[in-house]
């Protein structure tokens, strides 16, 4: 009797443990930029922010920490990216980053190494990737932004991993939608830059 019951009681907790485990919420860990870290905005109004609030919405369990900093690159990223991965164990990685590389000319193989290196990290923590890529303004030379905008192609690629090809889909082309600085994106414009982003995010986060 007294082993039944043990054994019971060792069952039980296996199952309440199973449940724990099972109802605990997702992690999503953005690294980005300025244009995840609500430059120039209220709090709450940017594309993450909209994003967390479209989880709710959706009846999706999941936490979004934003690692973004405004004026990050590629290397800033990547050398920030290990203690986020041990410190969150995220479930889904969102990497906005690139943009301050090609804004500062820097070379476009280095910020690609960067991204895999970014990538391969994240996953080898179990984590599946999101790249959110850009693209540069035609005055930086057809050859640069060519090779700048391809970056993120060869990366999801190389490390099979999703992509958003350009973030501000609809938004570039539209000077309204911008900052005084003509590089940040209004309040207004970041629901389209949610819409350009949700429908492969949630693809990753909804197969979790």
């Amino acid at each position: 009797m007294l082993a039944s019951l043990k054994k019971f009681a060792v069952g039980a907790l296996l199952l309440v443990s199973a449940a724990s485990a099972y109802s605990a919420p997702k992690t999503v860990l953005v690294v980005g930029d300025s244009l995840s870290a609500e430059y120039g905005l209220a709090r709450g109004s940017g594309w993450v922010a909209l994003m967390e609030q479209k989880l709710k919405a959706e009846k999706i369990d999941a936490k979004v920490v934003n690692a973004s900093i405004s004026g990050e690159t590629t290397s800033g990223g990547r050398t920030r990216l290990p203690a986020l991965l041990s410190q969150y164990h995220p479930q889904v990685v969102v990497i906005e980053l690139g943009a301050n590389d090609g804004l500062r000319g820097l070379p476009v193989a280095a910020a690609e190494d960067n991204l895999r290196s970014m990538v391969v990290m994240a996953k080898r923590d179990h984590a599946k990737v999101l790249l959110v890529g850009m693209r540069m303004p035609p005055n930086y030379g057809r050859a640069y932004t060519e090779r700048f905008s391809g970056m993120y192609k060869q990366v999801s690629s190389d490390t099979k991993s999703a992509l958003v090809p350009f973030m501000l889909e609809g938004v570039a082309d539209k000077p309204a939608l911008f900052q005084q600085d003509q590089l940040h994106p209004l309040a207004t414009a970041h629901p389209t830059i949610l819409n350009n982003i949700w429908p492969k995010f949630a693809a990753l986060i909804k197969s979790e």
